[in-house]
């Protein structure tokens, strides 16, 4: 221990060596002092190095002043996408009659943002050849150099997520928490993730080989496609428009995003962020673009030649047709369309312990979630408890915007927001309606709600409904609204068909007291993710795959395998002594075959040399090899 110490603290000994007489100075302790500090010096030199080169750069990206809750407005009268064709004084002042419009408003409040242009298909191609010229040079960049864009992103993010946060509840009309809930926890996790571990999906690896192959060595490289197309939802318009840009900018791809049309305005501005961040680390911007269109034009880019991979958020209506429009080049598609989640929650569960994760799973987002809850599979002696749970706490559910001015400020008191649109009111109320009729029961919500201060006229009442019939249309189509539906079993092996019996296997969670019971259970369910007693949590984990199974699409995004799929896999088999050893044709086998015979012995006896059973039977293979080589 005492000679340890010394050597920790042996440079403090040499610092009076330049004292005269000092018994203890020697040449050993001036090199020992100068060896530390010039060691520390270039620590500091690397350390500043890294930092220059890799750190986050900071840059400004101004809020819009649509994002301000004292902001003011037009109210639109039944606002709607195409409110420009009935409001003129909607329209921008440049305004070119022979053009397509798109009206953005905040549906929470019916205020109006901003008429922009739809894209022509002449611009659609443009932007995808300005994509195509701008990813030559960004395919060079190295990881460290798109891993500097990717801490820039993350830095921003966290300092500007109360506005960002806004910024999507104006265009959305969903709460603040939903926001941060939804869109920059879960981006913050996908750049995180990237920043960490995206190198190590990418980079070169060695493969297995075997022993006729044991003088090559096999690589796999991750080539960047070129440019790719992304064509997203409106329910997290932050989280849709970053993730898919962020993983196919860090493959080293070019990107062309194509948002959905209630979400232009917001989306403008959240790529605008991505812009700036490639603009001060020295990139060109133009390895991502958007398109603002209306849906019947989206084909100009899902049957682009240029495009290599599409990946599509959306319903399955729309995936249907984005894949049939891929096959004309054979496009790769990811197609992610939703699903009817259930949560199954087994004997026995504590129900007041997990009802608030139910809560959160049913309503967050207004229940406009791929992956809410959107059937909860209870056993029957517990059906009545969770029944009422659930109907006390939806009624006190407080509906509104956290936008709309108030006496303390623009943050109200809160639970959920509104819907996107109303377009699919009538449709649910049909729903609930035959599903009442058919023997369901409900005490509160089941209808459109009308908020007595908020002027938006998108607002769904929470509703639960209860004893729903696994088979009714309630319980097989996806609702993509806060309505909680409540099935009925009686043995676990009911509520696993009960959960398997729609067309859809997106997520799924089981809830239960005994853990090593819900894997069983879990391992039955037709899905892509299950989640044991929780909601959504596997999302938070980047390294996972996102993705479903039957009509919830196919394909992944999310993990290794999501940003494998961005690239071309390349396999490479080179020598591993190429001065000492490399492929030639043996004389038996080269042409012009001078004995079918004696090749034919030469190849039997080397596959039975390889992979015969027993080491007798390769013994003889051996010899057969041998003889018919001579």
């Amino acid at each position: 221990m005492r000679s340890f110490i010394y050597v920790i603290f042996h440079p403090l000994q040499t610092l009076n060596l330049w004292l005269e007489n000092d018994p203890k100075a020697s040449v050993y302790e001036v090199l020992y002092l100068l060896t530390v500090f010039s060691a520390f010096g270039i620590w500091l030199v690397f350390d500043r190095y890294q930092k220059a080169h890799n750190s986050a750069v900071p840059f400004r990206h101004n809020a819009p002043e649509a994002a301000d809750p004292e902001w003011e407005s037009l109210r639109i009268h039944n606002a709607n996408l195409r409110s420009h064709l009935t409001e003129p004084e909607l329209l921008p002042h440049h305004f070119m009659g022979e053009r397509d419009y798109i009206t953005c408003y905040d549906p929470a409040n019916s205020l109006h943002i901003r008429t922009v242009i739809a894209d022509t298909d002449r611009e659609i191609h443009a932007k995808i050849n300005r994509a195509r010229d701008a990813q030559v040079s960004w395919a060079q960049t190295t990881f460290a150099q798109r891993r500097r864009v990717m801490r820039s992103l993350l830095k921003w993010l966290v300092e500007n997520q109360e506005v960002c946060a806004r910024v999507a509840c104006r265009d959305t009309g969903k709460t603040l928490l939903d926001a941060a809930l939804g869109e920059i926890l879960t981006t913050c996790s996908k750049l995180e993730w990237l920043i960490n571990h995206g190198e190590r999906a990418l980079r070169p690896e060695t493969r297995y080989s075997n022993l006729l192959m044991s003088y090559k060595k096999s690589q796999v490289i991750y080539e960047p496609k070129g440019v790719v197309a992304a064509v997203v939802s409106w329910n997290y318009p932050l989280h849709n428009a970053w993730s898919p840009i962020l993983a196919a900018i860090f493959a080293g791809n070019a990107i062309v995003l194509k948002c959905s049309e209630h979400v232009v305005w917001s989306t403008d501005w959240f790529v605008g962020a991505i812009h700036k961040a490639l603009e001060v680390c020295g990139h060109d911007a133009d390895i991502v673009q958007t398109v603002s269109c209306w849906p019947d034009q989206a084909e100009i880019l899902t049957r682009s030649p240029m495009i290599k991979h599409i990946t599509f958020i959306g319903s399955e209506e729309v995936g249907r047709k984005v894949a049939v429009a891929a096959t004309e080049h054979l496009t790769p598609v990811t197609l992610e369309l939703g699903g009817k989640d259930p949560a199954i929650i087994l004997p026995d569960t504590d129900l007041q312990r997990w009802a608030s994760v139910w809560m959160r799973g049913i309503f967050q987002n207004a229940g406009q979630n791929c992956i809410g809850f959107e059937r909860l599979i209870i056993h029957s002696d517990q059906y009545d408890e969770l029944f009422e749970i659930l109907t006390e706490r939806a009624k006190k559910m407080r509906l509104g915007s956290v936008l709309a001015p108030s006496r303390e400020g623009y943050i109200n008191t809160v639970d959920c927001g509104c819907m996107i649109t109303n377009d699919r009111f009538d449709l649910l109320e049909q729903l609930i309606f035959e599903a009442h009729e058919a023997g369901a029961h409900m005490d509160v919500g089941g209808k459109q709600y009308q908020h007595p201060s908020s002027h938006g006229n998108t607002y769904f009442s929470c509703t639960v409904l209860g004893d729903v019939d696994p088979k009714s249309r309630i319980a097989q189509m996806e609702l993509f609204a806060p309505v909680a539906l409540l099935i009925r079993y009686d043995d676990i092996e009911e509520a696993i068909n009960i959960a398997n019996g729609t067309r859809y296997g997106l997520g799924a969670s089981v809830f239960g007291p005994h853990q090593d019971l819900c894997l069983e259970v879990a391992r039955e369910l037709e899905c892509g993710m299950v989640c044991i007693n929780d909601f959504a949590i596997f999302y938070l984990n980047q390294d996972l795959p996102f993705g479903g199974t039957k009509a919830s699409g196919y394909g992944r995004f999310g993990g290794p395998e999501g940003l494998r799929s961005l690239t071309n896999p390349k396999a490479i088999v080179s020598d591993c002594w190429p001065s000492i050893m490399q492929t030639a044709i043996p004389k038996v086998l080269d042409y012009p075959v001078r004995s079918l015979v004696r090749s034919w012995d030469f190849i039997s006896g080397l596959i039975i040399l390889l992979y015969a059973d027993s080491y007798r039977a390769r013994f003889n293979g051996l010899v057969q090899l041998t003889k018919a080589r001579k």
